[in-house]
């Protein structure tokens, strides 16, 4: 019982009025589906291979899929990092994912699963905005060769407002610029080499906030919070 994961009475304190509250008869105890589902998209493992003290595997896993299915995992995120107040800053970044060898057969093509041609080969694409402490705010994701740049803006109207964007070159170009300006936003975005014409560029800032530093202390802290600190 040790090595499995329960959500503690504050975690559960805080998603549990953010649940659905519908149909008959009842739903299985929600805090130990929940917890299940958090067992294995933690450890990696097979739904079938789910403990079976959090009950049925299929009980566990149609769960995760019915509600992934209606939009209400990312409800719940959204309401729980739903901070509408001006943030001082916010980061964007992406990374690519490699596709699984079978990831060939999901069902209605590779596009409409995020599954697309890159320099990796087949990889989906994250696309984060995070707050001044790396804690992401909005996650999408898209085919590996969908540029950030058009991301951006859609991540931003479901953001937040903040003072400033810091980004890597990726996101430089004057359309990305006359939109963060037009939110108010002050873009902290370095120039990419062959511009024409250079945008004004705060080194310091930009470099007191490397995005790769941050990306990897988030991913430290995951790794922390589901391994280490058990």
């Amino acid at each position: 019982m040790s090595r499995l994961f329960w959500l503690n009475g504050e975690q559960w304190s805080k998603i549990e009025p953010l649940l659905p509250h519908y149909g008959s008869p009842p739903r299985v105890d929600d805090r130990r589906i929940l917890s299940g589902i958090v067992h294995v998209l933690r450890c990696g493992c097979r739904w079938c291979d789910c403990p079976s003290e959090y009950g049925p595997y299929t009980t566990v896993y149609n769960r995760f899929n019915r509600w992934s299915r209606k939009g209400i995992w990312q409800s719940i995120y959204s309401a729980l990092t739903g901070d509408r107040r001006t943030h001082r800053q916010l980061l964007a970044d992406s990374t690519h994912i490699k596709a699984h060898r079978s990831a060939a057969g999901a069902k209605r093509g590779e596009q409409c699963q995020a599954i697309g041609r890159s320099r990796g080969g087949r990889t989906t694409k994250i696309h984060a905005l995070s707050d001044g402490r790396g804690r992401p705010l909005v996650l999408a994701l898209t085919p590996g060769q969908a540029a950030d740049i058009k991301m951006l803006p859609i991540m931003l109207d479901a953001a937040p407002l903040a003072n400033e964007l810091l980004a890597d070159k990726a996101y430089d170009s004057d359309a990305v610029r006359e939109d963060l300006l037009g939110r108010g936003m002050r873009p902290v975005i370095p120039n990419k080499d062959d511009r024409r014409f250079f945008h004004p560029f705060d080194r310091k800032r930009y470099r007191d906030d490397k995005l790769a530093r941050n990306y990897l202390a988030a991913l430290c802290l995951a790794a922390l919070v589901a391994y280490w600190l058990r």
